[in-house]
C-alpha cells in the first residue's frame, strides 16, 4: 500500500485489436447512436401526443425510452471519439463519471422492468380493478421509487470503489468506464472491493428477478386457468414483449455484476455490447412492431400528416 499511486488519467484500450477496422467500427457507433435516439425519441412523443396510449403501460414504457437514451449516451459518443485516437485516455472523475450514470441507469432500469412485470400481473390477473389500482398517482410514484432506489444502491459501491489505490496500470481493457475492469487495477483488499459491487448489484438484480419471476408466475397460473385459446392468447401477448426485453437484459447483467471476475477480455466487452449499446436499440422495436396500438397510433400520425400535406397543397394552388 506504501507503494500505491494515485491515478489521474485512465487508458482504455477499446477495440484496439482490430486498428484496420476503426474507420468501420466508428460508423457502426455512429448509425446505432442515431437509430436509437431517433426510434426512443419517436416512440417517447408517440406516448405524450397519443391519446390511446395514455396508460400505465405506455408510462412506464415512456420512462423506459427516457432511460435508454440517457444510457446509450453515457457510453457511445465517447467511444465514437475515442476511436480515431492513437491513445484513448480519460481523466479519473471524467471516468467515475460515467461509471456512476452508467450503473445508475442501469439499476434504475433493472428496477423499472420489475415495476413493469407488476403492471403486467395487474392487467392479467386483476384486470376489472386494474383501472382503480394503477391510477395516473401511481404511476408517477413506483416510477419516481425506481430512479430513487436506483441513485441509493449505486451511489455506495461507485463512492467506495473511488477511494481505492490503482497502482497496478491505468489501462483499462474495455472500451468504457465500468466497474469489473476498474476493479482488477485496484491493489486495495481483493475481498473489499468486490464485495461492495457484488452485495449492491446482486441485492439489486436478484430483488427485481425475484419480483418479476413472481409476477409471471401469477401470469401463467392466470392465463392457464382461461378457458378460451383465444382469451390465453390475448393475455399472452400483452406479456410477451416485456418478456423478451426482460430475459435479454437480465442474461446478461447476471453474467456481468453477480460474478464480475467471470467475464474478461473480448468476452466482457461482447457481453457489454449487448446490455450497453443494443439493448436501447432492439427494445423499442421489441415493443414497437408487436404491439397492436402502438402501430395504430403510428398510423394515425401518418394519416394526420398527409391530410396536413394535402391541406398545404390545396392552399397553394388556389
Amino acid at each position: 500500500m506504501e507503494n500505491a499511486t494515485n491515478v489521474k488519467e485512465f487508458i482504455i484500450l477499446g477495440f484496439s485489436g482490430i486498428q484496420e477496422y476503426q474507420n468501420v467500427l466508428f460508423f457502426f457507433f455512429l448509425i446505432i447512436y442515431v437509430i436509437t435516439l431517433t426510434v426512443n425519441i419517436s416512440l417517447i412523443t408517440l406516448i405524450r401526443y397519443g391519446r390511446q396510449l395514455h396508460k400505465p403501460m405506455y408510462f412506464f414504457l415512456g420512462n423506459l425510452s427516457f432511460l435508454e437514451l440517457g444510457y446509450i449516451s453515457v457510453t457511445v459518443p465517447k467511444i465514437m471519439v475515442d476511436i480515431p485516437r492513437k491513445i484513448k485516455s480519460i481523466s479519473f472523475h471524467g471516468c467515475f463519471t460515467q461509471l456512476f450514470f452508467f450503473t445508475f441507469l442501469g439499476a434504475t432500469e433493472t428496477i423499472l422492468l420489475a415495476v413493469m412485470s407488476f403492471d403486467r400481473f395487474l392487467a392479467v390477473c386483476y384486470p376489472l380493478h386494474y383501472s382503480s389500482i394503477m391510477s395516473h398517482k401511481v404511476c408517477i410514484i413506483l416510477s419516481a421509487a425506481s430512479w430513487v432506489f436506483g441513485f441509493l444502491t449505486t451511489s455506495f459501491p461507485i463512492f467506495k470503489i473511488s477511494e481505492l489505490h490503482f497502482c497496478k496500470s491505468n489501462v483499462i481493457n474495455h472500451f468504457f468506464c465500468e466497474s469489473a475492469p476498474l476493479l482488477k487495477l485496484s491493489c486495495s483488499d481483493p475481498y473489499f472491493k468486490e464485495l461492495n459491487v457484488i452485495v449492491c448489484a446482486s441485492s439489486v438484480i436478484l430483488t427485481s428477478v425475484l419480483l418479476t419471476m413472481t409476477s409471471y408466475g401469477y401470469i401463467l397460473r392466470t392465463i392457464l386457468r382461461i378457458p378460451s385459446t383465444t382469451g390465453k392468447q390475448k393475455a399472452a401477448s400483452t406479456c410477451a414483449s416485456h418478456l423478451v426485453v426482460v430475459t435479454t437484459f437480465y442474461s446478461t447483467m447476471f453474467a456481468m455484476y453477480i460474478k464480475p471476475t467471470a467475464s474478461e477480455g473480448s468476452l466482457n466487452k461482447i457481453m457489454a455490447l449487448f446490455y450497453a449499446v443494443f439493448t436501447p436499440l432492439v427494445n423499442p422495436f421489441i415493443y414497437s412492431l408487436r404491439n397492436k396500438e402502438v402501430k395504430e397510433t403510428i398510423s394515425q400520425f401518418a394519416k394526420r400528416k398527409s391530410f396536413c400535406n394535402c391541406s398545404k397543397n390545396n392552399t397553394i394552388l388556389r
